[in-house]
């Protein structure tokens, strides 16, 4: 069950969160919000992948 919902919130993220890496977005100019999202996305792409 765990598996199936980061699968899930990862797709969303996908769809509706801004990918920054397209953008060329330096990580040092960031605003908190976008290192937030980047961290966000982060954590749900770990754990859909680790949790086989």
């Amino acid at each position: 069950m765990k598996t199936q919902l980061f699968k899930v919130l990862a797709k969303l993220n996908k769809v509706l969160l801004p990918s920054f890496s397209k953008r060329r977005l330096d990580l040092a100019k960031a605003s908190k919000l976008q290192l937030a999202i980047i961290g966000w996305r982060y954590f749900v792409t770990t754990n859909a992948l680790n949790s086989r």
